[in-house]
């Protein structure tokens, strides 16, 4: 599989695509896109993640300016709604274009549409997280590692609890849109390596439908509901769901962090996260960042245009970051 680690491995993918194409490489624009392709007449469908969501909104500028100089017409159908991008995805399998690029937010419910896709002879390239297994094979797909990111997290937990000397501790836990395989895949990694330290459980865990807000007034209910000796650590899905768990836990008047205060972590890092664990509040998060993805993503979408015959399926390497090597992922989590 393909794997990368930064905006910087992807930009040189690209050039070296629009050599390999008789093209001349051009320098990569401020934005991250690069002219020299030409797709002018091509037509993509974006049903990803909407503005409305930190990841999707920073995924769909990266994504967008980075395929802006090829002269490809990217139809924006984004939601964060599921039955909505069904309805939108539908659409966009009358509408025939050449590629339609889709982030799946209920795994079942989006199983029959891409079918009608396949049939309908719509090439469909998923990110972010995978179909239904029923039709995996039916679409090509850049994925990210989430059953890593979950792993990751449990990690962090069990790294911080152990350093405080607790020989037990309660988890909540606010999760991603549970009807995504995302979500159920980074649960999956998370309660594997949570498995090896039993002294530690989940209490709670709750769909925060990756919305910061929700995220927030989750966290304020479950804090109350279990109470300061009732709740050691906590993981929401990404920095933007863990910060309003520290906000709020601040608010009940919880010790964040140190040497006996509540051990938070989460992943999809945002510079927010990074600034957070450098003051010593979020213990840990994870890549998964949109802009590494977004790039990638573009990076394929030219690649499969150009009649380059990608792999069918792609996986970005994701990394773990706690305070000890913050300062080699900052800048790659800093963007968004």
């Amino acid at each position: 599989m393909f794997r990368t680690r930064s905006l910087a491995a992807a930009t040189l993918g690209l050039t070296l695509l629009i050599s390999a194409c008789g093209g001349r490489p051009a320098a990569p624009s401020p934005s991250g896109g690069t002219s020299g392709t030409s797709l002018s007449g091509r037509t993509i469908a974006l049903v990803g993640y909407g503005n409305g969501n930190p990841w999707g909104a920073y995924f769909n500028k990266v994504f967008t300016e980075r395929l802006a100089p090829t002269g490809v017409k990217i139809g924006d159908m984004t939601t964060m709604d599921p039955g909505t991008q069904v309805q939108k995805f539908n659409q966009a399998v009358a509408q025939k274009p050449d590629l339609i690029v889709v982030s799946i937010l209920d795994t079942t419910a989006m199983a029959v549409p891409i079918k009608k896709a396949g049939a309908a002879g719509v090439p469909v390239l998923v990110f972010d997280g995978p179909p239904d297994p029923s039709v995996a094979d039916a679409v090509m797909s850049v994925l990210s590692d989430n059953e890593k990111l979950g792993e990751y997290a449990a990690q962090n937990i069990i790294e911080g609890l152990k350093a405080q000397g607790r020989d037990s501790g309660d988890i909540i836990v606010l999760t991603g849109t549970k009807s995504m395989l995302v979500t159920q895949h980074r649960m999956k990694g998370f309660n594997k390596v949570l498995a090896t330290a039993p002294q530690y459980k989940v209490v709670d865990e709750q769909d925060a439908n990756w919305d910061p807000q929700l995220s927030g007034t989750i966290a304020q209910q479950l804090l109350a509901k279990h109470g300061k000796d009732g709740v050691q650590a906590a993981y929401g899905m990404a920095d933007y769901m863990a910060l309003p768990i520290i906000q709020a836990a601040k608010q009940a008047g919880f010790t964040i962090g140190g040497k006996d205060g509540l051990i938070v972590t989460s992943s999809n890092c945002f510079k927010a996260g990074i600034d957070s664990i450098k003051a010593g509040e979020l213990y840990g998060t994870a890549t998964e960042d949109p802009g590494t993805i977004a790039e990638q993503t573009a990076d394929y979408v030219v690649r499969y245009l150009t009649g380059k015959n990608p792999p069918r399926s792609e996986t970005v390497q994701e990394e773990r970051v706690t305070a000890a090597n913050v300062g080699e992922f900052a800048e790659q989590c800093s963007h968004a």
